[in-house]
């Protein structure tokens, strides 16, 4: 069974969905605080994915994730540049996803970690909490997308907007299919940066990004917010019934994990 480690502590408020729809997707999650991790990285080793929930860590002080991803990065590297040479997976979710573009684990052109996108405060100035829908590259090497196309999630969060440094990384992660989702209308057209279909303002409509190799993956939007179909707002209406769309991001992590690690 695949061990997934799933991080906790300081505002981190949704490991506990994440180890949860892990389990569902068949994997065999392990929640850790964050302080433990630092004292015994060999948790690393013995884990094939690497997973950081969403939530508050230590309140959104300075920026959203920037303390977290301060404390991993320097208590943390060389673990963690080990675990990325391993070809074990990683996946940030929102609050994650901060922090793993501030700490500089994505995009990782060249392998090393460095702040090249960043993301910031929504346009509209406030917390957005509503259901977006997500157009998938289908060109993008990333592992946990596999076979998706179009898919329904969930955003809350006031520091979603999508920022790279400038066109260069911009166009590198056009050109590498790194952009791996979205924010689409419903005929499956990109937002183009439309209200609320958008709704942060990010650049391109970015919604997640993943590494060169697929591997490591960040978004914005809680896929383990729809592990069952009935916590779809309209499950009632549309008549879903089963898993829901978000667990397939997770099965594809665990199918990859057993497959190939």
């Amino acid at each position: 069974m695949v061990q997934v480690l799933v991080l906790t502590g300081f505002g981190i408020n949704c490991e506990r969905e994440t180890a949860h729809t892990f389990q569902k997707a068949g994997g065999d999650p392990i929640l850790i605080h964050l302080n433990d991790l630092i004292e015994k990285p060999d948790y690393l080793d013995k884990s094939k994915i690497f997973a950081i929930p969403g939530g508050f860590s230590f309140g959104d002080d300075i920026a959203s994730g920037r303390i977290l991803a301060n404390r991993i990065r320097y208590r943390l590297e060389k673990p963690l540049k080990k675990f990325i040479n391993d070809g074990k997976l990683i996946i940030g979710i929102c609050n994650g996803f901060q922090v793993m573009v501030k700490m500089g684990i994505l995009p990782l052109f060249q392998k090393e970690f460095q702040q090249l996108v960043t993301l910031t405060h929504n346009n509209s100035g406030r917390f957005e909490d509503r259901w977006v829908r997500l157009k998938v590259n289908i060109q993008t090497p990333c592992v946990w997308t596999k076979d998706i196309e179009i898919i329904e999630l969930p955003v809350r969060h006031g520091e979603g907007k999508f920022i790279p440094k400038d066109n260069i990384v911009l166009k590198q992660l056009k050109d590498n299919h790194q952009i791996v989702i979205q924010y689409a209308k419903k005929d499956n057209s990109l937002a183009n940066g439309e209200y609320p279909i958008n709704p942060n303002g990010s650049i391109e409509d970015i919604a997640g990004i993943c590494d060169p190799t697929g591997r490591i993956f960040g978004l914005m939007p809680h896929p383990e917010a729809f592990w069952d179909a009935k916590l779809h707002p309209l499950w009632n209406r549309l008549k879903l019934n089963g898993p829901g769309e978000g667990l397939r991001i997770f099965e594809n992590g665990i199918s990859f994990a057993n497959s190939h690690l």
